[in-house]
């Protein structure tokens, strides 16, 4: 059995700009000077307080912790207005549905998403029981912490050198070489292509057809993994 865990924004669908949106409301609301997207997007895939803290240059705090509280509110205004959505890659559905018919494989999600946001993209997009296992940041510290992928792990039964991780940064790469996963990077997200490969990156593809090669790879190498 093969394990393989996406990470959602900016590997599954392409969340950058309601996130970018959201966040310069929230720096607005409680006067500062909004981040734009260009620096929103090095901090996607973070928890929501430790991403609004990098982007004030200063640790977790109180004024984090409210401001994430802010950007909650302001990302579900703009999700519910349909201002902004959060379309799927090119390829997203064609690859989840080869690998969901694949006997050796079962697949997850661990993402910086709270489960209210993974249950929104899911039933948006029609994913219900795509995902045998969801991580997010309401359940695990925040990337680059490898507890979502043991978690997942766990649950699914599978030793993490049978599980792939893929994901579109820094933090998602970090994570899957910290817990002694396979990290497989998309060119198409939010980190430079160069920064995935300096993370730990065994593969960055460009195009999701290319998965299914690096899922038969792992699937061949020698481990010890089993279904729950």
């Amino acid at each position: 059995m093969i394990l393989v865990l996406f990470d959602c924004d900016g590997t599954l669908v392409d969340s950058q700009h309601i996130i970018a949106d959201a966040m310069d409301r929230t720096f607005a609301h409680h006067g500062l000077l909004p981040p734009g997207v260009a620096r929103t997007r090095t901090v996607v895939g973070l928890s929501l307080p430790i991403a609004i803290a990098g982007l004030l240059d200063e640790p977790d705090s109180a004024r984090s912790q409210e401001m994430a509280v802010t950007y909650k509110n302001q990302f579900m205004a703009l999700r519910a207005s349909q201002e902004m959505n959060e379309p799927m890659f090119p390829g997203t559905r064609e690859v989840l549905e080869r690998l969901g018919k694949r006997d050796e494989v079962i697949m997850g999600m661990v993402t910086g998403k709270s489960q209210r946001g993974v249950r929104a993209i899911v039933e948006h997009h029609a994913l219900d029981g795509v995902f045998h296992v969801v991580r997010t940041a309401d359940d695990c510290p925040s990337k680059p912490h490898p507890a979502m992928v043991l978690e997942a792990c766990a649950e699914a039964g599978i030793v993490p050198e049978r599980t792939v991780v893929v994901g579109d940064t820094q933090f998602d790469m970090e994570m899957a070489v910290a817990a002694g996963a396979s990290p497989v990077g998309v060119s198409w997200g939010y980190h430079p292509v160069k920064a995935l490969h300096a993370s730990g990156a065994v593969s960055v593809i460009d195009h999701f057809d290319e998965l299914d090669a690096l899922v038969d790879q792992a699937f061949r190498q020698p481990g010890e993994g089993r279904r729950a």
